[in-house]
């Protein structure tokens, strides 16, 4: 029997979608029937995760785009959602903010740079995605909108080299909190989700010593997967999350109780 498309007719952009959690949420939300829009920094990433889609998924009647953007700078994504809304002739009514990055350094010896740049992208990235494409929703007076912010389990609990991604991760929660409260009257949820460890090619760059002393600290044993995350947003996302708003829901395999 057909699996019911939960997503279908819907258009939905994902960021950070060239690899990662990005890329396995833009997989399942094509296969739940979502037009798919990957954003990321790099070009040839979202077109390696668009063509992806496209090879399973034809016949359909979805139309999946690649677009490079960076998150960080207002006119790069005000020109995202004029080309979004400009290609589907509507604005999305889901938009992922799972772009992010992380320049870690002990606090002692952390770089304003490094500071500044994590900020830029993990927390100034998510408000200006946020802000741009709820401005398009509420003039488009959506009736079901999905606002769904990557944030991070070390926003809640902390971690050794990572005062700045901390920082720009629990400001994603809050930021999540008041969103949830300003949009709701526009018929747009705001959540967040708090991945823990998840084998992505950020964490890659872990040495194994340090992955091993990790996993050890998870009380279900193992590292998550990025199709952990993308299912969680695909409930949010979807209808069956329609009383969920303003929640940080962690997907952490026991991390950080």
């Amino acid at each position: 029997m057909a699996t019911r498309q939960v997503l279908a007719g819907r258009v939905a952009v994902v960021t950070g979608g060239g690899s990662g959690i990005g890329r396995a949420v833009c997989q399942l939300f094509a296969k739940n029937g979502a037009s798919v829009v990957a954003a990321d920094l790099t070009q040839a990433a979202t077109e390696d995760t668009v063509a992806s889609l496209t090879k399973t998924l034809e016949g359909h009647g979805q139309a999946h785009r690649a677009f490079a953007a960076d998150v960080s700078c207002r006119n790069a994504v005000q020109s995202l959602v004029a080309e979004v809304t400009a290609t589907y002739e509507k604005p999305p009514t889901v938009l992922v903010n799972s772009a992010g990055i992380t320049k870690d350094q002990l606090l002692l010896k952390m770089t304003e740079e490094s500071f500044d740049d994590v900020i830029n992208v993990n927390l100034k990235g998510t408000f200006l995605m946020s802000q741009a494409f709820s401005q398009a929703m509420v003039k488009s007076k959506v009736s079901e909108g999905s606002i769904i912010n990557i944030s991070s389990i070390i926003a809640k609990v902390g971690n050794m080299g990572q005062t700045n991604y901390s920082a720009s991760k629990a400001g994603v929660i809050g930021m999540t909190k008041t969103m949830a409260k300003e949009l709701s009257r526009f018929n747009i949820r705001c959540n967040a989700i708090l991945p823990g460890f998840i084998e992505t090619p950020m964490t890659e760059k872990i040495p194994e010593k340090v992955l091993q002393m990790m996993v050890q600290m998870i009380p279900l044993g193992f590292m998550g997967r990025p199709e952990d995350i993308a299912e969680t947003c695909l409930f949010l996302a979807s209808s069956q999350s329609s009383y969920i708003t303003g929640a940080s829901i962690e997907v952490t395999g026991g991390l950080g109780m």
